[in-house]
Parts: structure tokens; sequence; C-alpha cells
């Protein structure tokens, strides 16, 4: 799919919570909202992952941070046209990028480090 039909589906969560954004995918009749369904659902399970894996993403207010769709490689073919000629074919692909960010700071980032050491005067 080409990055120019990826990133209408991609700017519609762009900045939306994760429950709000699934939804939104759920119900769009694009084709790639399926893809990007997918992603989603892989990242929200690498943010888990990475937080000790003992956190749940439903606990916390997962928002979509960043959002984008480039392009990909490019793969080319020949199609014949009349008159001996050849019209080539572009098959376009993408690269889609998803960032989750929580706003709820999580149990092991609310630890203060207090430092033991007392200085004594002479």
């Amino acid at each position: 799919m080409s990055a120019r039909k990826m990133r209408l589906i991609v700017d519609n969560i762009r900045g939306k919570r994760v429950d709000d954004a699934l939804a939104i995918l759920r119900y769009s009749k694009r084709e790639g909202a399926i893809w990007v369904e997918k992603l989603l659902l892989s990242a929200i399970s690498n943010w888990e992952n990475k937080a000790g894996g003992s956190e749940s993403a439903d606990d916390y207010n997962l928002v979509v941070k960043l959002a984008f769709s480039d392009e990909g490689a490019m793969l080319k073919r020949i199609r014949p046209a009349p008159h001996g000629r050849a019209h080539r074919i572009r098959k376009r692909t993408n690269h889609v990028t998803l960032v989750v960010e929580n706003r709820k700071p999580l149990a092991t980032e609310g630890v203060v480090a207090v430092d033991a050491t007392e200085e004594s005067e002479d």
C-alpha cells in the first residue's frame, strides 16, 4: 500500500488515546486500517513488556504519541502496452511508525533515590 493512502489513516489516530484510536481503526472502511490496528496492538504489547511485564495497559492512560508513514521500497514491474512498448507499474510500499506513551507515571517511576551519605562538620 502506498504511503499516501496509509497517511490518511495514521493522521486520524495521532494524539488520540489508545482506546479511541482502536475504535477509529476498527470501524474504518479503509484497507490500511486493518494493518495499523495490528501495529497498534503490537505497540501496546511492547509497552507492557518494557514496563516490566506485570503492568497492564488498561491501568494507564496510553496515548499515541507519534504516528507517521514514510515511503518504503518500490517494486517495479513491466506491463505490455500497444505498439510493442512497455509501461512501468510501481508497486509502492510504506513504513509506519507508532510510538505509544503513558500519561500516568509507572509505580517504578515514583521512587526517588535518596542519598544516604552524611557530611560531618569538623
